[in-house]
């Protein structure tokens, strides 16, 4: 199926648990600083633990100012569509123009009769969901001259006043999954937003088909419907499935499905900031940067499954790489800070590997090793800057901090947030050390041409030391300045920037290397 060209969002499908709402809309307001293109929430009215989720994006709307919003998907059996029409063309005008649909026919009938709806057939069901298309847009279009009227099965609006416009053209995006439904979003949808789990990437191509052939038949270019995906995952140094695994795996997994079929939103569902963070930073700039290459004729190469996929650039997945079954973790193109505190362009490298080195299965596992280290290192990294984020843009407060430190089993104070974050900061300068007293004495005798690269790490880790220290010292003054934490980010910007891109040189020189020789003299 081919790529049908539309520009590539990033988002994420969040739990509206009532639990604490105010949480969730702390997520979604986290979502737009970190770079995504759109926040969804799941809508099951009936659902007492989920706060009503069209109440919750009026309330996200007015919490964010560029990020867009969407149900995903909103349930029709229990929603009028001319209301619905009316209340999203209102949130778009009040947003500036951030809101689009999810629509789905309905399911969990049992629960939406015990609310009061109608029990319908899947045929019902299904006219009902083309019938509310036609009274949304019905309503929408206020410059069309009379009233509304559309006498369908499940909706009738008889005489109904167009308007408010929305401020954009909403987008229609329609979950479905069957023929019939399939065809209809090629008919009348502006999207298509199956999810992960109710059907395989691998099933997407049969879905393509139907949805292209409806839309041709009704004198439509199938580019005029967006593929989207809701999707879920697990980042990690190695595993198996489909994104689970580093970054690279999950850019490399995604580009196919761009590049085969044509889907250019990705939605991830889940409510860790932590995965989010990555998704947004690391996945979905590495993923547009694939996609505009292979869109400007930068070539491709085979896939995993055999489609065709952009080249992804030699220094996340080199040939030599691929022998050791694990994968370096590439520094994050983005920072955070403009302070540099060392050139990266004049770091040495290691000598390639002989095309005849063999490793062991124990050699590879302890090259592995260091990147799985170095991942405790990321997350824990990621947790800091995650409550920091949000205490310093507001999105938290410091009782909501104290909240959520709690659930960590650490103390509800800032004082704990200092106390996190300085231990965590241990755990770095250990880590170093050990490095430094024994591990990197055995590489620099058992092969020579490490010299350089081992000299330039231990200088390294001299700076990352002072870089902590500057952290300690924002620490103290957070203690007497507890509602300025403009230091504390300050420093946390500067660790996150140095040590990511010292994690980062350290597995491309260290890997190799590693599993060649082990960490101590004859362990491989």
């Amino acid at each position: 199926m081919p790529d049908y060209g539309h520009d590539l969002l990033f988002g994420a499908f969040l739990t509206p648990s009532a639990r604490q709402p105010r949480q969730v809309v702390d997520l979604a307001a986290f979502c737009e600083q970190v770079g995504l293109d759109l926040v969804t929430f799941q809508d099951h009215p009936y659902q007492p633990s989920f706060v009503d989720t069209w109440t919750l994006l009026s309330y996200v709307a007015a919490r964010t100012t560029t990020i867009r919003l969407a149900p995903n998907v909103l349930n029709l059996p229990l929603r009028p569509p001319a209301v619905v029409a009316r209340s999203a063309a209102s949130l778009d005008l009040l947003c500036g123009g951030r809101v689009e649909l999810g629509l789905g026919a309905g399911a969990f009938w049992d629960a939406i009769e015990a609310m009061g709806g109608r029990r319908l057939s899947p045929g019902e069901s299904l006219r009902g969901l083309a019938e509310a298309i036609e009274v949304i847009r019905g309503i929408w279009d206020a410059d069309e001259r009379g009233v509304l009227r559309v006498d369908g099965e499940q909706h009738r609006v008889h005489g109904a006043k167009r308007g408010p416009a929305p401020a954009h053209r909403i987008e229609l995006w329609i979950g479905a999954y069957k023929p019939r439904a399939l065809a209809l979003t090629g008919r009348a949808g502006d999207g298509w937003l199956p999810s992960l789990g109710y059907i395989e990437p691998a099933g997407l191509a049969e879905g393509n088909a139907v949805i292209d052939d409806a839309a041709t038949s009704a004198g439509r270019d199938p580019a005029e419907v967006r593929r989207l995906f809701n999707v879920n995952g697990r980042f990690a140094a190695d595993g198996r499935g489909f994104l689970q695994g580093p970054p690279s795996r999950w850019v490399e997994e995604l580009a196919e499905l761009v590049l085969r079929d044509g889907v250019s939103a990705f939605v991830l569902g889940g409510d860790d900031p932590a995965s989010l963070r990555r998704f947004a930073e690391e996945v979905a700039p590495e993923l547009r940067e694939l996609v505009a290459a292979e869109r400007s004729g930068g070539g491709a190469r085979a896939g995993a499954s055999g489609a065709v996929v952009p080249p992804v650039p030699e220094r996340t997945t080199p040939t030599e790489y691929a022998r050791l079954g694990v994968t370096p973790t590439p520094a994050p193109e983005q920072r955070h800070s403009s302070r540099r505190l060392w050139d990266e362009d004049d770091r040495p490298a290691r000598p390639a590997a002989s095309a005849d080195a063999t490793y062991t299965e124990h050699g590879r596992a302890v090259g592995a090793h260091l990147v799985d280290v170095h991942d405790q290192l990321r997350a824990e990294l990621s947790q800091v800057r995650d409550l920091v984020d949000q205490v310093r843009a507001g999105a938290k407060s410091v009782a909501d901090a104290r909240s959520e430190l709690n659930e960590m089993t650490l103390r509800q104070n800032n004082w704990t947030l200092g106390a996190y974050c300085a231990s965590y900061c241990r755990v770095v300068a250990g880590h170093h050390a050990l490095e430094d007293d024994a591990i990197f004495p055995h590489l620099r005798s058992a092969d020579r041409g490490l010299a350089p690269v081992i000299d330039r790490l231990v200088d390294e880790h001299k700076v990352i030391h002072d870089v902590l220290e500057n952290v300690d010292r924002a620490l103290v003054e957070l203690v007497a300045r507890p509602d300025d934490l403009s230091g504390l980010q300050d420093a946390v910007d500067v660790l996150t920037d140095t040590l990511l891109s010292h994690l980062s040189y350290e597995e491309y020189q260290l890997v190799e290397p590693l599993a060649r020789l082990g960490f101590y003299p004859g362990q491989v």
